[in-house]
């Protein structure tokens, strides 16, 4: 089995991604599946134009995408991406859509194909914090989340993919407010690992109240 594994170069004026500086860190195989790992641009489209020739380059059997989400405090794992592009910054080749579909033709949203709480329950299993989440946000990971998915459900059926936000590292806040949260880039690495494992150990989600209230 292969597993692709993404993760985005700086953006926002930081001088690093902890996405792609984790995916580095992770093992090249987990669970007897080789990991493939691939650093894509934070760039609108053009990620998901990265992502479809890894996936004709490598075949995997299932990809995924990870990026930054500056704020959170743990590992966590999308649920859902939307076909919207609302830029709240410009990208890194300074394209700032709004008002935008991702897909013109496409679905209002498409869910993971990962087993997210199975892949939730393993982190925490091995002493590490992370949750599900409901939104991807509507800048390049939902992007590449949504059109991952949408590559999916139209050219490669038998692929299982989804998205993964990761912290700040602690680097990236000296100069941010204090008490922005952070994770050590082994922690994250750590932590991508299990839910690999869980993804790859896991064809099917297991059941359990995640939601959230607000």
């Amino acid at each position: 089995m292969k597993v692709l594994v993404t993760g985005f170069d700086p953006f926002g004026g930081d001088k690093v991604n902890p996405a792609y500086e984790a995916v580095k860190k992770m093992p090249d195989e987990i669970a007897g599946a080789k990991i493939i790992k691939v650093e894509v641009p934070t760039v609108f489209a053009k990620s998901g134009q990265v992502v479809e020739e890894a996936i004709k380059k490598h075949q995997p059997e299932i990809v995924i995408c990870v990026g930054q989400a500056g704020g959170r405090s743990a590992v966590s794992f999308e649920r859902v991406a939307i076909n919207l592009a609302e830029a709240r910054i410009e990208d890194n080749e300074g394209n700032q859509p709004f008002d935008t579909a991702l897909e013109p033709d496409g679905p209002a949203a498409y869910f993971t194909l990962l087993p997210i709480k199975a892949m939730t329950k393993n982190v925490h299993d091995h002493g590490l914090p992370a949750y599900i989440s409901y939104t991807a946000g509507t800048f390049v990971c939902n992007d590449i989340m949504y059109r991952l998915l949408h590559l999916i459900n139209t050219k490669f059926p038998t692929i299982r993919g989804g998205f993964v936000h990761v912290p700040f590292s602690p680097d990236q806040v000296i100069d941010r407010p204090v008490g922005t949260p952070s994770m050590s880039l082994d922690d994250i690495a750590a932590s991508l690992t299990y839910a690999v494992e869980a993804a790859v150990t896991n064809k099917e989600d297991i059941s359990g109240n995640a939601g959230t209230t607000h």
